[in-house]
Formats: C-alpha cells, structure tokens, sequence
C-alpha cells in the first residue's frame, strides 16, 4: 500500500432518494447534490408528466386504466444529457419542453393514482437504479420505489413559500397568476397526500429537511454531510 492509497478513500455508489411536494426545492437540490457526487440525476415527476403527455396525446381520461396499459406498453422513455441539460426523450421525440404546464401537471397527478401507470414506472425506475451511484427525486422513491435506498431524504417547505417558488421559476412560461399557482399547488398536496396508492410521505427512516429558511447549498451542505459520514 502506497501513500497516496492511505489518502484516496473510493466513494462508494449508492442510491439516494429525494422526496417531496412540488415546489420544496427537490429539483435543483437533486442536481447539484449528483453533481458534487458524481453521480446520475433522475427526475421521476419527468416520467409521470411523459406518461400524462402520451395520454392527453391519445385522447385517453386519466381513469381509463385499460387505455393507459395499453399506451404504456407502447412507450419508451429514457434520459439524455445535452447542451441544454437533462433531456426526457419520449419515442425518440425530446418532450422536455412540452411537459411544464398546468394541465400536464394535474394530468400527471392524477394518472400517478393509478396502478397500471405505476407499476410500469416502478419497473422503469427500478432498472435505473441498478447500477447506483444515482440521485433520484420524486415522491415515493424512498417509500415505495427504493425501500432499500442507502440514503432517503424527504425536503419540504411551508406551502407559501413552495408556490412562490413554483410561480417565479415559471411565470414567463406560465400565464397563470401566483394566487392560481397556489390553489393548484394545494389541490395537487392533497391528491398526492391522499391517494391510496402509494401516498406522498416521508419513508420512516428518511431525514427531513424543511428548507422554507435555507439556501439551495445550505440544504445540499447538510446532505452531503449525511453522505459523507456512511461513505
């Protein structure tokens, strides 16, 4: 053993989970905390709003569970990284840029709820993660998806501060007024809080972080810490 063997200590690749409702700040927390790791980032909420763009596409309701299993089957979504960042490519089409708007947002709630959509996602998600060393958010990753995550974190914030965020990150391609963000926001917390299946909550041994009072480093700091104490 050398020196410099002493002082190289290997990160180990885990699977690190990010939950929680829209607007607490999980997106960008997600992608500088892969990025410090070296690490993939995979946005889950990507994939359900795909899923809800294939279905309004179809003309399909998002409670016609046999219309939905059978789109399903014909879809392919997959990640790339380009100039402009992390891209979602759906059936060989870039879909990034058609999947932030209002409906799609309420459609991809609402299609969440249902176990034909879920169960084809969980595989997605799943196979995602086999090799590690990947950052994923969402909403049930550490509950359901990655029971077994090496780490879970579950980041919240009031719900005033999350639609002022939702609205500024949004507003030049969103006409929508801060106090409709808002009302939208809390239609969507308690769709995701109720469903049966699969509810939005923090897995039991996830580490909360409310962030209405920190800074976006601030929150990635107190999680790389996390981090470095099991590596």
């Amino acid at each position: 053993m050398t020196i410099d063997d002493l002082f190289q200590k290997p990160m180990k690749q885990l699977i690190i989970t990010i939950d929680g409702p829209s607007g607490a700040g999980k997106t960008t927390v997600s992608r500088i905390l892969a990025h410090r790791l070296g690490y993939r980032y995979i946005d889950t909420g990507a994939l359900y709003r795909g899923v809800a763009l294939a279905a309004i596409s179809s003309g399909l309701r998002p409670d016609d569970d046999k219309g939905l299993e059978k789109l399903c089957d014909t879809l392919k979504m997959n990640f790339v990284r380009d100039e402009k960042g992390l891209r979602l490519v759906l059936n060989d089409s870039d879909i990034t840029d058609q999947i932030r708007t209002p409906d799609i947002t309420m459609f991809a709630s609402a299609v969440s709820a249902r176990p034909v959509v879920r169960n084809f996602l969980l595989n997605l998600q799943r196979n995602l993660g086999k090799e590690k060393g990947v950052v994923f958010e969402g909403r049930d990753m550490g509950t359901v998806v990655f029971p077994n995550a090496d780490v879970k974190f579950f980041l919240d914030a009031s719900q005033k501060t999350r639609a002022q965020r939702r609205y500024k990150e949004f507003k030049s391609v969103n006409p929508q007024s801060f106090e409709a963000v808002e009302r939208d926001m809390r239609h969507r917390d308690k769709n995701d809080s109720t469903r049966n299946l699969a509810p939005l909550k923090p897995a039991e041994d996830a580490i909360h972080i409310d962030s209405t009072d920190l800074t976006i480093e601030t929150v990635v700091d107190r999680m790389m810490t996390v981090i470095d104490n099991i590596t």
